[in-house]
């Protein structure tokens, strides 16, 4: 069988993990001040958060903020603030209120991604995305030679083969907790070893790898790994680093392993009259201004998201997406549409009928669980 899976040479940080690791990027898209705060507070300290841009910021980033961030991390690269290991994987246990989720980081061939169910693709999509953010995610990718993503690709492995199969004694990278009090280990795992978990990985590929989290960042890798290639002859094209992305795999049997619904919060229009609108078409439940639809698989999700979109393509307003308990997010002036939580399983049946969730529809579980800390070189330059 074909592999899609590379073994990195990964960039650390070599001092303070603490403050290195950043939060994923697409947390708190529309909390910019908050993002301002947290860049403020680190100042010219080393971090992850000055080498990437968050969502809350891609929305109308021009020139000016893609080459801050590109010049930033040829600052970081230059000054020495992090150094690239030895060729391997990354063995990491991250602690959630699930319990701890381990993973391996490789990278990946982005010839073997499909945004769909490819029976010839190893890694597939599993929500549709958002081109707005595709295309600006793309353009800081074209920006920069580096990548420091938080995406997560699953494997099947009920008796976690993969995992009891690596060495005991391998060599700590790092052990520290996040400001959520979470904690986190990374240990290095040589390219001889790594090379062989990859083929446990892959002959627990079943259909695929599945994008647990990151469809968003997958696609704009892709995206570019298309542009660049574009302008490379057949031999260039093999190992051409913006060719592969790094990526964590995780067990989908691991207890960890669970899906926070992204909800809807619609707002400026009239929201009585969406709620009429919505409800005439989805089969829900409404309490005050917080809406519960019944959705049982990807089509009666995509239904639900066409509903909204077809009112507010008429009505204008805005949709915004987020986390947290509906009646939380449910403040005056706003309808909330609160998705069900989705478990695994349907998460492989709907890879496996061919069918996308909306995008947005659900992210991993796991406070610290989702922050950023390994980073790959993407260019040449």
């Amino acid at each position: 069988m074909k592999s899609c899976i590379k073994i990195p040479r990964v960039f650390l940080p070599r001092l303070d993990f603490e403050t290195w690791a950043a939060p994923a990027g697409d947390l708190d898209p529309y909390d910019r001040e908050g993002w301002l705060r947290a860049v403020q507070r680190l100042g010219d300290v080393p971090s992850v958060l000055s080498c990437m841009l968050p969502d809350a910021f891609l929305r109308d980033a021009g020139d000016a903020l893609f080459d801050a961030v590109s010049e930033r991390i040829y600052l970081t690269l230059e000054n020495g603030e992090i150094e690239r290991l030895n060729r391997g994987m990354v063995y990491v246990e991250r602690s959630t209120r699930f319990g701890v989720r381990k993973g391996l980081v490789a990278s990946v061939d982005l010839e073997q991604f499909s945004p769909v169910f490819d029976k010839k693709a190893m890694i597939c999509a599993t929500t549709a995305t958002l081109p707005a953010l595709v295309k600006a995610r793309c353009e800081l990718r074209k920006r920069t030679v580096m990548e420091f993503p938080h995406a997560i690709l699953l494997y099947r492995d009920k008796r976690e083969k993969v995992l009891r199969a690596l060495e005991e004694d391998l060599e700590e990278l790092y052990d520290f907790k996040f400001p959520s009090g979470d904690g986190v280990k990374g240990y290095f795992l040589p390219e001889t070893e790594a090379g062989f978990a990859a083929m446990d990985l892959i002959a627990r590929a079943d259909p695929c790898f599945v994008v647990a989290d990151g469809n968003h960042s997958f696609a704009a890798a892709k995206m570019h790994w298309d542009e660049v290639k574009a302008t490379l002859d057949e031999e260039e094209r093999q190992n051409h680093p913006a060719r592969f992305f790094l990526a964590e795999f995780v067990n989908a049997y691991d207890e960890s392993v669970v899906f926070e619904p992204v909800h809807r919060v619609v707002k400026e229009t009239d929201l009585e009259a969406f709620c009429d609108y919505f409800q005439r078409g989805v089969k829900c439940k409404r309490e005050k201004n917080v809406l519960y639809p019944v959705l049982s698989d990807a089509d009666s999700y995509r239904r639900a998201e066409g509903r909204i979109e077809e009112f507010l393509k008429e009505d204008f307003g805005k949709v915004e997406y987020r986390t947290g308990r509906p009646t939380e997010l449910a403040q005056a002036g706003v309808v909330v549409v609160a998705l069900p939580k989705i478990e695994t399983e349907e998460l492989y049946s709907a890879v496996k009928g061919g069918k996308l969730y909306p995008a947005k529809s659900f992210c991993l579980s796991g406070g610290g669980a989702r922050y950023c800390i390994e980073g790959r070189e993407t260019s040449y330059d």
